[in-house]
Parts: structure tokens; C-alpha cells; sequence
């Protein structure tokens, strides 16, 4: 019996594997592999996370095939301005399509014949009639997150009146083009279960399945290395929930916890790192930018620190501390959509004051925060390897095939 064949579709070339996003498409990618499949990867490379050819030409040799298109999608105030005055569409969703794209995904369902087609971004959702008229496999598609909560929180919290104004309206804009665009898979893959239920109060989608972040647990070690009881945030920094966090916590968060405790450090990093984060001069605070590896980063250090206010992709980074024995101290936000409790997987905060008193008692209570870090690495290994979801994943293509008989 021949390999069954996956066309899996993305809006970046999911490389170098050092945030959320990258990280969830590989493990996909690995998931299906180890299953039997063939893969065929095609990936925009867009100028805002662009790749050098001869770098792309090293990547993905164990897969069927992998290509990609240069694509420039860079952000312009003239067709913000257009979008804005002149189409209904949502202007994030107009910057990711492209006729010679489409093109080449042609090419790739004539060439490849796949069996299903795996979209990785609902803005590639506009590619969707041609696929259709191309082809008759399995159409997936995998939400990395309820794309319009997360500027919606951000409308409701600008205090200026024009970005307000701007934001609310393209957060109503994406509404309705993520309402139209889950109508139109087999199956939607939601990242968490609270994504899947707003789905369900949505829309009638039938093939709507929880498939969380998942990773290769077996690869990722408590470090050997004598950790620290330090602080550390890693995350992209051009990710505005991430970049808000941060600044958020330096300001408003680290003045009280460096007078409660002056020993406490707390190091970031992260890609895009602004230069107003560069230049501070923190007492107790470290910004590293851009690190070339991250697991080298966090080895020496015990708690991460997740200041997130608002809907983004830290959960990722959640489960990679938590699956090295790190202590996590999260927002509500931040730990939103993973299976875990409040003081037995990991600690919560809100206020400054809150973080003050968590990292306060993680320090006078080591052997008990240490606990539990075991806590969390074991709810990671159970609930979120890889090889569980795509298990989970593929009898739901399988479903989905049975009915087409």
C-alpha cells in the first residue's frame, strides 16, 4: 500500500525554530512523517520573516518535497489607507494572497496529487476556491488562534482614538472572514478547547477537532546544568502581546519586585527586539535580543515569567518550560487553553503586586515550587506529545474519508 500523501500550506517558512509558530508546524510536519505519510511543504517567504535561499535549499531533505515563492507582504500605510477606505476585506487577509502563489499551489495538487491539504494560517484561506476546483482531498485547516479576539483585546485597550477606531473595525472585518472561512474545511483544527467551544457558538462546523501544540517531549531535558532561581521571558518581540507584556512588566511589575527581592534577576530575549527594550538600564534586568538557541537560553535559569495581557502565542513556550522542569508564573492569558491547574502545574498573577508575591514565594519555598515543576513536565509528557495528537488528528481524516465512500 503507497504512503498516503499531505500538502501542508503555510504563510512562512517555519524555520529557524525558535518561536510558537515555527515550533507547532514542525511538529505537524514531524507527526505526520513518523505516521508514514509523504509530505510536501510549501511555504510563503515573506519579507517579513525572510529566509536566504541558500539556507532554505539546506532545510527539509527527510520530506517528499519542500518549495517555497518569495512573497512581499510588507505593511504599508498607503494600502492600509486603501483597505481601509475602499474594501470590505480585512487588509491583514489581502496581504497574504498572490496570484503567482496560487499558481504554484496549483502546480503542487497537479503534480502531487495529495490526499489531504493542510492550510497552517486561516488567512490562506482565500486560496481555498482554487484548491477546491484542483482537487478533492481532505481540506484541513489549523488555527493557530481565534485571529480577531486577539485585536479586539487590543481596540479595547488602545487609548488612542484613530488606532481605536481602526482596530475595531478590522476586528470586525476579521470576525466575519474566520465565521466564512471554518465553513469551508472538512476539518478545523483548534488549538485549545476554549477556541474550539467560541467555534461551536458560532458556526456548525462538523469536523471541528482540539489538536493543541504539541511537541516531542522525549527530545526536551530537565537541563544538567545548576539552574538558577532567576527570571526569564522568551518570545518574538514583533508579536504585539508579547512585546505589550514585557514593557508592561518592566514598568509597572519589576519596580516592586526588585524592592521585595533585590537578588531576584530577570533576563529576556527575543527576535525583533525593540530598541526602547535595548536601551533600558533595569537594575536586575538583563534584555540578551535575539539568542541563537533558546533551550541554551532558559538551561540555566528556573522560572518563566509570562506578563501576557492579552490573547498570543506564549502557550507554546509554556509547555517547552514546563516540559524542561522550569516553574511558570502566567497571566490568566498566558496559561489560557492549556489543561493545567493553579498551583499544582504552575502559579498565576494578574497585578504586580501579584508576581511580587509568586516569585517571593517560589523563593522561600524551593523544595514546593520545585514540585511543582515535576507536576507540569509530567502533564506536558501526558497530554501534549506529538504522537498523541497526531493520532487523534488522523483518525479524524480518516472519518472524514469514510464518509466520501
Amino acid at each position: 500500500m503507497s504512503a498516503r500523501k499531505i500538502l501542508i500550506i503555510t504563510n512562512r517558512v517555519p524555520y529557524p525554530l525558535n518561536d510558537g509558530g515555527n515550533l507547532a508546524t514542525q511538529a505537524m510536519i514531524d507527526g505526520y512523517k513518523v505516521s508514514g505519510w509523504d509530505v510536501y511543504l510549501l511555504a510563503m517567504n515573506t519579507s517579513k520573516h525572510f529566509i536566504r535561499h541558500n539556507v532554505l535549499e539546506t532545510l527539509y531533505k527527510d520530506i517528499h518535497k519542500f518549495n517555497w515563492m518569495d512573497i512581499n507582504n510588507d505593511i504599508k500605510a498607503t494600502g492600509i489607507i486603501k483597505n481601509y477606505l475602499f474594501s470590505e476585506e480585512a487588509e491583514h487577509v489581502a496581504r497574504f494572497y498572490n496570484s503567482d502563489f496560487e499558481n504554484k499551489i496549483i502546480s503542487a495538487l497537479n503534480e502531487f496529487k495529495p490526499d489531504v491539504v493542510q492550510i497552517e494560517s486561516v488567512y490562506l484561506t482565500t486560496y481555498m476556491p482554487a484548491i477546491k476546483s484542483n482537487s478533492k482531498a481532505i481540506s484541513v485547516l489549523r488555527m493557530h488562534n481565534i485571529e480577531y479576539h486577539i485585536w479586539h483585546s487590543l481596540a479595547n485597550k488602545s487609548r488612542n482614538i484613530l488606532k481605536k477606531n481602526y482596530l475595531t473595525n478590522l476586528t470586525k472585518r476579521l470576525k466575519r472572514f474566520e465565521r466564512d472561512a471554518w465553513k469551508q474545511y472538512d476539518i478545523v483544527l483548534a488549538i485549545t478547547e476554549k477556541d474550539a467551544a467560541h467555534v461551536r457558538k458560532l458556526e456548525n462546523i462538523p469536523g471541528l477537532l482540539v489538536a493543541p501544540f504539541s511537541m516531542d517531549t522525549s527530545k526536551i531535558k530537565v537541563s544538567d546544568t545548576e539552574q538558577k532561581w532567576v527570571g526569564y521571558h522568551i518570545g518574538a518581540m514583533d508579536w504585539i502581546p508579547n512585546r505589550e507584556g514585557v514593557k508592561w512588566f518592566l514598568t509597572e511589575a519589576w519596580p516592586r519586585i526588585h524592592k521585595a527581592a533585590p537578588k531576584f534577576e530577570f533576563f529576556f530575549a527575543g527576535r525583533k527586539m525593540p530598541s526602547e527594550f535595548m536601551q533600558m538600564n533595569i537594575e536586575g534586568v538583563q534584555c540578551l535580543a535575539e539568542v541563537d538557541n533558546a533551550a541554551d537560553f532558559i538551561a540555566d535559569k528556573k522560572i518563566l515569567i509570562v506578563p501576557i495581557s492579552s490573547a498570543g502565542g506564549i502557550r507554546v513556550k509554556i509547555l517547552e518550560a514546563m516540559a524542561a522542569g522550569k516553574i511558570v508564573i502566567s497571566t490568566p492569558f498566558g496559561i489560557k487553553g492549556i489543561e493545567a491547574k493553579m498551583g499544582e502545574h504552575y502559579l498565576t498573577a494578574t497585578t504586580p503586586d501579584d508576581f511580587m508575591r509568586a516569585i517571593k514565594w517560589c523563593l522561600k519555598n524551593k523544595p514546593e515550587a520545585e514540585q511543582i515543576a515535576v507536576n507540569a513536565r509530567e502533564l506536558v509528557t501526558r497530554k501534549y506529545d506529538y504522537r498523541k495528537v497526531i493520532k487523534d488528528i488522523i483518525e479524524e481524516i480518516d472519518s472524514q474519508m469514510k464518509l466520501r465512500l
